[in-house]
C-alpha cells in the first residue's frame, strides 16, 4: 500500500465514513492509474463529491433544524434553552442537532452534564442567512406572511442599520433588545438595553415617553419585536423595529458587545 493509500485509510478509519466513495475512489485512482480507466474514476469521483455536497441539503431538509440555525446565529446554547425556544422535546431537538452535528454544521461542548450547541464556524450563519433570502426571493409565501404579520404591526416603516447608527450617535432613540437574556449576553448591538419580551410590560415605566424606541430581536423574521411593537403601540410609545437582527448586524462587519454590561 503505497503513503497515500495509507492516509487515506486511516482518515478512512478516523472519521467512520467506511462507505464514503469518494475516499475509496481516490485510493483506487492512487493504486490503479490506468488511461482506461480515468474517465470511470473521474465520474465516481464525481458522484462522490457532489454525495458530499449533498449532506448539507439532507441536514437542513428539515424545518425545526433551520429554525435551530438561526437559534444558534444567536450564540451557543445548552439542549434545554434550544429546546425551549425551538418548541421541541428535549428528545426531538437533540436528534435535530445530532443531524447538524454530523453535517458538520455545528460543534459540542460539555460543561458537567450539561452540553452546549455552537455554530462550526461563522460561515454556517452565512449559509442560513443565504438560504433564508432565497427562499424569501424565490418564494410569494414569504412575503405573504411578512405583509400579514409584520408589516402590519409597524406604524412606520422599519429602520434600516444606516439609519438606526445616525440616530444613536444623536441620542434620540432608545434601543430595546427583546431576545432573551442568555442571547443579548452572547452579543448584542452596542448601547442596547436588555428587556426581554416577557419582561417589557413591567418595564415600561422606566422607558422614556418622549424618545422613539426601536426594538430589535433575533431576525427580519423574528417574531418578538412585532410583538413588542404592539405593546408599546398600545401604551402610547413611538415605538418601530429594527429591519433586521443581531446576526445581520454582524455580518454586516458593525460592532458587537457582548455580556450585560450595557444595559439589562
Amino acid at each position: 500500500m503505497s503513503i497515500i493509500s495509507g492516509l487515506l485509510v486511516e482518515t478512512l478509519s478516523t472519521t467512520q465514513f467506511y462507505n464514503n466513495r469518494l475516499l475509496v475512489y481516490s485510493i483506487n485512482l492512487w493504486n490503479n492509474r490506468g488511461m482506461s480507466e480515468s474517465l470511470d474514476i473521474g465520474r465516481e469521483v464525481k458522484d462522490g463529491l457532489y454525495e458530499q455536497f449533498a449532506r448539507i441539503g439532507k441536514a437542513v431538509a428539515n424545518a425545526k433544524r433551520i429554525e435551530l440555525l438561526e437559534l444558534l446565529c444567536q450564540g451557543e446554547r445548552s439542549v434545554e434553552v434550544l429546546a425551549d425556544a425551538a418548541a421541541m422535546g428535549m428528545t426531538n431537538t437533540s436528534a435535530h442537532l445530532r443531524v447538524l452535528r454530523e453535517a458538520r454544521l455545528v460543534d459540542t461542548r460539555k460543561e458537567g452534564t450539561r452540553v452546549f450547541y455552537r455554530l462550526a464556524d461563522d460561515e454556517v450563519c452565512t449559509f442560513f442567512l443565504s438560504l433564508r433570502d432565497l427562499a424569501s426571493r424565490r418564494f410569494a409565501e414569504v412575503e405573504q406572511v411578512v405583509r400579514y404579520y409584520f408589516e402590519a404591526r409597524d406604524n412606520l416603516d422599519p429602520v434600516g442599520r444606516a439609519e438606526l447608527m445616525e440616530r444613536a450617535d444623536d441620542g434620540d432613540v432608545i434601543l430595546l433588545d427583546v431576545r432573551p437574556g442568555e442571547e443579548y449576553d452572547a452579543g448584542h448591538i452596542p448601547g442596547a438595553l436588555s428587556v426581554p419580551l416577557g419582561e417589557l410590560e413591567a418595564r415600561l415605566s422606566s422607558l422614556p415617553k418622549d424618545a422613539e424606541i426601536v426594538a430589535y430581536c433575533r431576525g427580519p423574521y423574528c417574531v418578538l419585536a412585532p410583538q413588542a411593537l404592539e405593546l408599546l403601540h398600545k401604551h402610547g410609545f413611538r415605538a418601530r423595529r429594527l429591519e433586521d437582527g443581531l446576526p445581520e448586524w454582524r455580518q454586516a462587519g458593525l460592532p458587537v458587545a457582548v455580556g450585560s454590561e450595557s444595559g439589562g
